[in-house]
């Protein structure tokens, strides 16, 4: 049932391929994560989805203290995180390093926001909603002169890496590296991404269920 995904770990992964309903990244033997697939608009074609502030405590921690030792290397003076799903892993990346904060983005543009201080931004599930992303000027200080790593839950595309590369290099702020839980397909490669497990792309197989493409 999909109340269930991402609460837990299964001690053996789901059968396929061809794949049902979902398809299993195995973390540590016989520790498997279930995510369900997704359609896209395309129906033809999906995705296996992780939704981070859906997900039991126990898959957070979890992948948590995995990030905090992909980040180590890139050796970050801050975390940046990415709105919404990345906040649900900084602050605990950036604690499991020691650091006493971490700067999180948005967004929402509370009134005091710059419009240079923010670019436009879109993603794989929000391909059209006009968002765009903000730097609160007030906390733009901690970043000078740092290493940055940005922490997102998943990168698909690479949108949205790209957009918070743009608007932290048009502010002098230079990133170091970037850390997230999943890589879906492809889209993260050309850049400096670590990540936790990686998930393919799907499309339908002649018996109508899930076969891996990219």
């Amino acid at each position: 049932m999909m109340h269930r995904f991402w609460q837990d770990f299964a001690a053996t992964p789901a059968s396929g391929p061809p794949y049902a309903d979902r398809y299993s990244v195995e973390l540590a033997p016989s520790r498997y994560l279930d995510l369900p697939i997704r359609p896209l608009p395309d129906p033809t074609t999906a995705v296996a989805s992780f939704i981070a502030n859906q997900a039991g405590f126990t898959v957070v921690e979890f992948l948590t203290a995995r990030m905090v030792e992909l980040a180590k290397p890139f050796a970050p003076d801050i975390i940046v995180g990415l709105p919404t799903l990345g906040l649900a892993f900084a602050p605990g990346v950036a604690k499991g390093l020691g650091h006493r904060n971490f700067v999180p983005l948005g967004y929402s543009r509370k009134f005091w926001y710059r419009d240079d201080h923010s670019v436009a931004i879109s993603s794989i599930t929000t391909p059209d909603a006009g968002k765009r992303l903000f730097i609160d000027p007030l906390i733009l200080q901690r970043l000078a002169g740092k290493r940055v790593v940005v922490v997102d839950d998943v990168v698909s595309t690479g949108s949205s890496l790209r957009a918070v590369t743009a608007l932290l290099s048009g502010l002098g702020v230079a990133i170091s590296g970037y850390v997230v839980a999943m890589t879906q397909g492809r889209g993260a490669e050309g850049l400096d991404v670590a990540s936790v497990f990686r998930s393919p792309r799907f499309v339908r197989g002649e018996g109508g269920g899930w076969v891996v493409s990219e």
